[in-house]
């Protein structure tokens, strides 16, 4: 397998991983662009005490924020820029955990911060936009490893999925296609700013939302997320669960990497017989007939989603990943092997996905080598554009 390859996840690509933040969509550009001053800030509303809010401004400090009568109170949907759209609200409306954007009176008694105007987007039509979002990528959406860019064509070609899913998937790519970057060192699709079609390369991780055509070989793109990321496996050198973060010996380069786990991090451990029937199909071998009947299928996990084949434990590998159970740092051993995604660097990187179990997928490193890659890019809407 290669020490380091130029791929990512939706998140947040995929766990884009792949999700939106919540200030990435709650408050338009235009709103905020200019309003993180003194008087006008954005925010996130922490508690309600009779008519004062405490909101904790997007730089982090909390205001207490007098709401007299007076005040115009206003409520827009996320993503809207015109305000003359915005609907008068009561202060009863308001809820902790609703965005806000602030304007304090200027004339208020001095010490004292009062609110002459709030713009609010309520939590629940931020949660039901990341919610239509998740399942227009999940629906619309591609996802793999670039093979080629041709820039001066618009066209984009894609490594997707893996053993008997992976095809090559082309992107067109037009002036109206909305082209962002991961920042670097970045998993949150928040982040993401906007970059010209030559910043996106081959080895890259790239996922796509658009009009796809029947056989989901070629794709129109209306927003596309790219990024660069490195693909890990090793061997695990000491732990630190209080301190988030693990050693690794990397198999490849013989280097140790230090990795960071927050909690955004994907972290699954494989069971022995899905770790075996996962290494079969992705040599090309049949998880059906001989294989199911034999027994060395794997089981049905709860939460399991997504189509499946009719032979037990059938499914495509970024289906079998969503079966393994979750684990914590706390779970892993000294000396045993894993898997990761993470963000690009050389002796320390943030982890995306992790997986434990691992041995025999790295018994078949040239089938197994961009299995994490896919599996974030496939396993979240938007967030895999994600977050």
């Amino acid at each position: 397998m290669k020490g380091k390859m130029k791929i990512r996840v939706p998140v947040t690509i995929g766990q884009l991983a792949l999700s939106i933040a919540l200030a990435a969509v709650a408050l338009p550009a235009a709103f905020t662009a200019n309003a993180q001053t003194a008087s006008n800030f954005p925010g996130t509303v922490i508690s309600i005490d009779g008519n004062t809010l405490t909101v904790k401004s997007d730089a982090g400090a909390a205001h207490r924020v007098e709401v007299p009568s007076t005040a115009a109170l206003k409520r827009i949907a996320p993503g809207e820029k015109d305000l003359s759209k915005a609907g008068t609200i009561q202060f009863s409306d308001l809820a902790v955990g609703d965005r806000a954007l602030v304007k304090l009176d200027p004339n208020a008694p001095a010490g004292t911060e009062q609110a002459l105007r709030i713009v609010v987007v309520k939590q629940e039509d931020v949660a039901q936009k990341q919610q239509k979002e998740r399942e227009d990528w999940q629906r619309q959406g591609v996802g793999g490893l670039v093979k080629s860019v041709d820039a001066a064509s618009g066209i984009i070609l894609l490594s997707s999925g893996t053993g008997a899913t992976a095809k090559t998937v082309a992107v067109h790519v037009n002036k109206a296609t909305l082209l962002k970057r991961y920042a670097p060192a970045s998993v949150r699709f928040d982040q993401a700013l906007p970059a010209p079609i030559d910043a996106i390369h081959a080895g890259d991780q790239l996922r796509a939302r658009g009009t796809k055509n029947a056989e989901g070989t070629e794709i129109v793109a209306e927003e596309i997320v790219s990024g660069s990321f490195r693909n890990i496996a090793g061997t695990v050198v000491s732990l630190d669960a209080a301190g988030s973060m693990l050693v690794v010996k990397d198999l490849a380069t013989k280097k140790q990497v230090t990795i960071h786990i927050t909690a955004e991090a994907q972290m699954r451990r494989l069971p022995d017989r899905m770790a075996q029937a996962l290494a079969t199909r992705l040599k090309g071998q049949s998880m059906g007939n001989g294989g199911a009947q034999g027994g060395n299928a794997p089981p049905h996990y709860a939460g399991a989603t997504g189509p499946q084949s009719g032979a037990p434990g059938g499914g495509d590998p970024q289906q079998i990943l969503n079966r393994a159970p979750a684990i914590r740092l706390a779970d892993l051993q000294k000396g045993e092997a894993v898997m990761l995604v993470a963000t690009d660097g050389a002796t320390e990187v943030t982890a995306i996905t992790l997986l434990a179990g691992v041995e025999p997928l790295l018994e078949a490193p040239d089938a197994s080598k961009n299995l994490l890659s896919n599996w974030s890019l496939g396993s979240g809407g938007a967030e895999a554009a994600s977050e």
